[in-house]
């Protein structure tokens, strides 16, 4: 596309804001008033807000968009539906409708955002949703997400915080798409490992997370913008702790690879800084590190589960054709709150 180099700048989920400077604004905020059906809010952590309207009925709302990460302004669109429908599986809701959030500059050929629309209609489409419209606004850059609202059962809601010492921590997606996307941008990745990261960032979470319901799940987050570790610092809540196995960690392929070539994102320093009291590494490269703090766009679900039900439910995901894998487990509150072998 001729308009390539213009309109993949850097994005995704490496264009988030850093969890450090989210919380110090986000804790002088005002509470507002209660509201006893506003079951899941912003003063949590979780993914998104669920608000009760009946005994068996509960919304889920939530919204994600960024900068384009890929140049295919069609794939772009699927991956930025797709990190947005995902928090709705986080919480373990379904899709229901969703609504296109667009900035784009006017004197950029439409047909781009055509196709950037068309690939997020589709994910929207395989999630079993409705698009409902949208908003749009001219501006410099490109950047497009959608707004989603789901619905759940009130009395099934994954909170993300609430593990317990013993569970077995289960991941459903590669890590390190932000450090092949950071090489592709300088022409450095091969077609092989930008054709997985896009394939890994286009899939819905939604199979993970229907599979996941017919077990017993104590948290589950999905793991983007503040990388593996910080969404799991998130996941410990400040009362736990727990122990990541990195030999059984999903990583793409040539993701190492080009973290030891050093092509990393601002993004995650910032996670590395903002994690720097909670982390501890034992023996652990400093490209694994990488990998752990590598921002992901659309990545996988963290799911908390308790041992025998985690063994299951990992061999159901796996049948599915999933990459997941068992990387770690909680424990009782130690001095370090993620230990890293």
């Amino acid at each position: 596309m001729d308009e390539g180099i213009v309109f993949c700048k850097g994005g995704g989920c490496t264009a988030k804001l850093g969890a450090g400077a989210l919380a110090r604004v986000l804790s002088r905020l005002p509470k507002g008033r209660y509201d006893q059906n506003l079951l899941v809010g912003y003063d949590s952590r979780d993914d998104a807000a669920v608000y009760r309207v009946s005994d068996d009925m509960a919304i889920v709302q939530t919204l994600d968009f960024f900068p384009p990460m890929v140049d295919d302004p069609y794939v772009f669109g699927k991956i930025a539906a797709a990190n947005a429908l995902s928090d709705v599986y986080a919480m373990g809701g379904d899709v229901r409708s969703a609504l296109n959030i667009v900035c784009f500059p006017e004197d950029m050929d439409l047909n781009i955002l055509g196709e950037i629309l068309r690939g997020g209609l589709e994910k929207v489409q395989e999630a079993g949703g409705s698009l409902a419209g949208g908003h749009s606004i001219a501006d410099e850059g490109v950047k497009y997400g959608l707004s989603v609202m789901g619905t759940l059962h009130p009395g099934r809601i994954y909170a993300n915080d609430k593990g317990q010492p013993g569970d077995v921590l289960i991941l459903t997606k590669k890590l390190g798409v932000g450090i092949i996307c950071t090489a592709n941008r300088i022409h450095e990745a091969s077609k092989s490992a930008m054709r997985e990261a896009e394939e890994s960032m286009c899939a819905l979470n939604r199979r993970a997370s229907e599979i996941s319901r017919s077990f017993e799940i104590h948290a589950c987050t999905d793991v983007t913008g503040f990388g593996f570790l910080g969404h799991l610092h998130e996941m410990m809540g400040g009362r736990l702790s727990c122990e990541v196995y990195t030999e059984k960690l999903p990583i793409l392929p040539q993701a190492l690879d080009y973290a030891r070539e050093f092509f990393l994102t601002a993004a995650a320093q910032k996670n590395r800084n903002y994690l720097k009291d909670y982390v501890r590494f034992h023996g652990i490269s400093f490209a694994m590190e990488e990998a752990l703090f590598d921002p992901q766009t659309s990545g996988g679900l963290l799911f908390a589960a308790p041992k025998d039900q985690a063994e299951k439910l990992l061999l159901q995901l796996q049948k599915e054709g999933l990459p997941a894998a068992a990387v770690g487990r909680i424990r009782e509150r130690e001095p370090v709150e993620i230990l890293v072998f």
